[in-house]
């Protein structure tokens, strides 16, 4: 990834994987134990795992268009007040205007997904400015303990 500008800590923790959906596991493997010791809940790191499957299932689907000789790098980062989720492909350039997520009441498979993440994510960015496919950051803050 030359020369790339993220807002990611130097702590992150990077994984790239085939866009195969195989590999999937691999990543729900990382997200859920990142996702408990940054401070969420079992159930809650479920969610977060469940959220980020659905954007690595979109990207194969969508960017990759099925191809699983193609690769997805996922980026965590966790600081004191946020636990970041970014997916980079180098595919076919998501159309944002495209992605809104469907009504509930449309009864019908698929289409959920961009729900779901803006559901249990805070803030949902898709950078398409990067030199070339996306670049989806994914942030959820976190509950602020008192001391």
């Amino acid at each position: 990834m030359a020369n790339e500008a993220h807002d990611i800590s130097s702590g992150a923790v990077s994984l790239t994987v085939p866009s195969h959906p195989k590999y999937l596991y691999v990543i729900r493997s990382v997200i859920f134990p990142l996702a408990v010791e940054a401070g969420f809940g079992r159930k809650e790191a479920r969610h977060i795992v469940l959220a980020v499957d659905e954007a690595c299932s979109n990207v194969i689907k969508h960017a990759y268009g099925g191809d699983p000789s193609k690769t997805i790098v996922l980026t965590v980062s966790d600081d004191a007040s946020q636990f970041t989720v970014q997916l980079r492909d180098r595919g076919k350039r998501v159309d944002r205007a495209s992605i809104a997520p469907r009504e509930l009441d449309e009864v019908r498979p698929g289409g959920l997904g961009t729900h779901f993440m803006g559901t249990v994510f805070d803030a949902v960015h898709y950078d398409t400015t990067v030199d070339e496919g996306t670049l989806l950051t994914l942030g959820k803050k976190k509950q602020q303990v008192g001391t």
